[in-house]
């Protein structure tokens, strides 16, 4: 993730939508506002004094950036929620901050709830106090995660409900296609690492080693127990059907198959039109994922990334994946068995 989040309205939204860190940023912060609606909020007047600029410079940057921060929580209060909003104002008291000069006849009112107002620290580059607050909110997002994936992210995949199902099936289409290999096609042992890597630059434009790389993993750490479920099963699916359409194309030569052989198949197995659609849900996941969970930037799948939906942070950093990391831990020799045995 790109440490200046001034440029990147990618990095930017990564960070905003995870619900999670951004509660987290909350609670270690203890920045004060006003709450309403059972959310933290500010006005402009608030928002100029806390990273002390002019209110203008705010009104400045949301009109330069409408759409981003209206998309994150920026919005105008009229009619009844602006009586409601400003019945919370007098309730709660706001020490040394500059609610600014608003009244029972003010017509409409510009707030930030705390989304938007980080958002905004985001943007600002004339706020040193933006500026600290920016490495603080890094800090925190990236402590919080590996806090929660118990201090390695490369395997943050497992937290996922679907890895152990997908994990295990893996391994058995594994063991077809290598068999396919061994039974099939007259090549040294080297067809093994070779074929697997085309499948690998085949879904997601890399081999092995190249990943590992980008997700800093020791030559012990095995490249499949970090791939997310959704890669699994592709690779699966690929492994399946090339495994049959070896054993076909072989049998209906009565011979091995050559490399030149194997390799004018793979191409036209990998061209098949029905690939499409799942390659590019796969690569968007595997970037995406990887850029918010991992802080690991694959540079041939940059086209594929975008923030990450919500549901996608609950699903590898919530209690759920919490629940499935502990139950893992509590039958790790049940699980090693099972898969020994399949």
């Amino acid at each position: 993730m790109d440490k200046d989040l001034t440029v990147s309205q990618l990095d930017r939204q990564i960070i905003l939508n995870n619900d999670l860190a951004i509660a987290e940023i909350q609670k270690q912060t203890r920045i004060q506002g006003i709450y309403f609606e059972d959310k933290l909020c500010f006005t402009k007047s608030m928002v100029a004094t806390y990273f002390e600029v002019e209110l203008r410079t705010v009104e400045r940057y949301v009109s330069e950036n409408q759409e981003e921060i209206s998309g994150n929580g920026y919005e105008v209060l009229k009619g009844k929620r602006l009586k409601e909003f400003l019945a919370c104002v007098s309730e709660q008291d706001v020490p040394d901050i500059n609610v600014g000069n608003i009244s029972n006849r003010t017509p409409q009112l510009a707030i930030f709830d705390f989304r938007s107002f980080l958002n905004l620290a985001m943007l600002l580059v004339e706020s040193p106090t933006a500026k600290s607050l920016r490495q603080v909110m890094l800090d925190i997002v990236i402590d919080f995660i590996n806090q929660k994936a118990g201090g390695a992210t490369k395997y943050i995949n497992q937290r996922d409900s679907d890895f152990i199902g997908a994990f295990l099936q893996e391994e058995n289409y594994r063991k077809e296609f290598t068999d396919a290999l061994r039974d099939y096609v007259d090549m040294g042992n080297a067809k093994y690492g070779i074929y697997t890597d085309k499948i690998y630059q085949s879904i997601f434009r890399e081999k092995a080693r190249e990943y590992k790389q980008i997700l800093k993993l020791s030559s012990k750490d095995r490249v499949r127990d970090t791939f997310y479920s959704e890669i699994l099963t592709l690779i699966a699916s690929y492994e399946c059907g090339l495994a049959e359409l070896i054993k076909q194309q072989s049998e209906k030569l009565g011979r091995k198959l050559n490399n030149w052989e194997l390799s004018d198949l793979f191409k036209a197995f990998e061209s098949l039109p029905l690939w499409k659609p799942l390659i590019i849900q796969a690569r968007t996941k595997m970037a995406s994922r990887d850029m918010a969970l991992r802080d690991a930037f694959h540079y041939q799948l940059e086209e594929y990334i975008k923030p990450l939906e919500k549901e996608e942070y609950e699903r590898f950093l919530g209690a759920a994946g919490d629940e499935l990391e502990k139950l893992m831990s509590e039958n790790q020799d049940v699980l090693k068995r099972l898969k020994e045995s399949e």
